[in-house]
């Protein structure tokens, strides 16, 4: 049997810029920043104080009364984010029933404000006061657990924990899930909460900015911690062609690579090898590569050393190719990252524009890349790579492109 052709459909979103693909996007092509104030928990204790946190988000206008009380935020997130992709997909719920549906869904803590929780009243009243129903929502299967629980499917169910880069992941698995004709349709995407424990463990890695964030800006200092998620309907091109579903974009291929380095300092070889790999896997020549979305987290270490690997990859093109960073607008989403940026690659390929890399104010002679400095661009993207780290050197990279018969 032949490897079938995988296409995505549709797009859910929930973010510190808007809620749904279509504020998403007005908001990175206006260059919006959702970084703000925490308000979550009190930050003065601590050295920074804002983050992306997502503040406009009421679960209950995607999620009954009856089923929220057993789902931790980052869950929430993706539940409301699945159920907004199915929707742009045109995808009933009842459809479902009728194919082999599964999901696969990316994380870095899952609901760890949940185990927050279980540590509070553990030490402030003992263990008969922890509520069980924290322990059930905690693990990181949680995430898609809820969506097939919520929406019934019954087929394949993962969560992969593959730190940042881990949404790539889910992308990936759940395109060689549909090209093997093990499912016909795939939730797949990424999501994290905002949390006191990734806060102080960002905070005691020296590692976050204190107002903004500045990726490949010479006076960058640092990430943002943020929240999130995306989600993304994928199915065979058959079935979208036979329903007659609007196309984003076609899924050519993706790479994985463990560069083995360091577990947290970023490697340019273990970058190097995942993009030249995954632009084999995709048939992919470098000279027809439209659009690179960067990991691009404004640490001096991680954007220095992935512009070096680009310009190692596309050689002395490298200019001529745009490469920005949603990050400076979003923060780091965690497991949500390269899942909403891959939801960014779709909606550049469908509108022919390219969202910014903000906050560029000091050109780096060692990220000499063509950003898309402060303001989108019109440009056509026929394809578009996306590019994700994480710690442990679990790199991903993933290729899509315009749909065309």
């Amino acid at each position: 049997m032949s490897e079938r052709r995988v296409v995505i459909t549709g797009l859910g979103v929930v973010s510190s810029i808007g809620l749904g693909k279509d504020e998403f996007w007005k908001g990175l092509c206006a260059g919006r920043s959702g970084i703000s104030e925490v308000s979550i928990f009190d930050t003065s204790g601590y050295p920074v104080h804002r983050a992306g946190e997502v503040k406009n988000f009421e679960p209950g206008s995607f999620i009954p009364k009856n089923k929220l009380k057993g789902m931790a935020r980052a869950s929430q997130f993706v539940v409301a984010a699945a159920k907004m992709a199915l929707e742009d997909a045109g995808l009933a719920e009842g459809e479902l029933k009728n194919t082999t549906t599964g999901t696969v869904m990316g994380t870095t803590m899952a609901n760890i404000q949940s185990l927050e929780q279980i540590d509070k009243h553990w030490t402030e009243k003992g263990e008969d006061d922890v509520w069980p129903i924290n322990i059930i929502k905690y693990p990181s299967n949680s995430l898609s657990d809820n969506i097939g629980y919520f929406f019934g499917i019954t087929g394949p169910n993962y969560s992969i924990p593959t730190a940042c880069s881990a949404g790539n992941y889910s992308i990936g698995y759940s395109f060689d899930l549909i090209r093997q004709n093990k499912a016909d349709i795939m939730i797949a995407g990424g999501a994290d909460p905002f949390s006191r424990i990734t806060f102080t463990g960002f905070n005691r890695l020296y590692a976050m900015a204190p107002e903004k964030c500045q990726p490949f800006d010479k006076n960058r200092k640092g990430m943002m911690v943020g929240e999130g998620a995306g989600v993304l309907l994928l199915e065979s091109l058959d079935y979208a062609l036979k329903r007659n579903a609007d196309i984003y974009a076609e899924v050519l291929g993706y790479a994985l690579s463990c560069d083995a380095h360091h577990m947290t300092a970023p490697s340019m070889e273990g970058i190097i090898h995942v993009m030249r790999k995954a632009l084999k896997n995709a048939g992919i020549r470098t000279d027809e590569v439209d659009y690179i979305s960067a990991h691009g987290t404004g640490t001096p270490a991680n954007d220095k050393t992935e512009c070096a690997a680009v310009k190692a990859v596309f050689g002395a093109k490298y200019k001529e190719i745009p490469m920005s960073s949603i990050k400076s607008m979003l923060g780091h989403t965690m497991g949500a990252a390269s899942a909403l940026e891959a939801i960014a690659c779709c909606l550049a390929i469908k509108e022919s524009i390219i969202p910014p890399t903000i906050n560029c104010e000091t050109p780096d002679p060692e990220c000499d890349i063509d950003c898309v400095p402060n303001k989108s661009r019109n440009h056509p993207v026929k394809v578009a790579l996306n590019n994700s780290l994480a710690f442990g050197g679990n790199d991903a990279c993933l290729v899509l492109k315009k749909y065309s018969s």
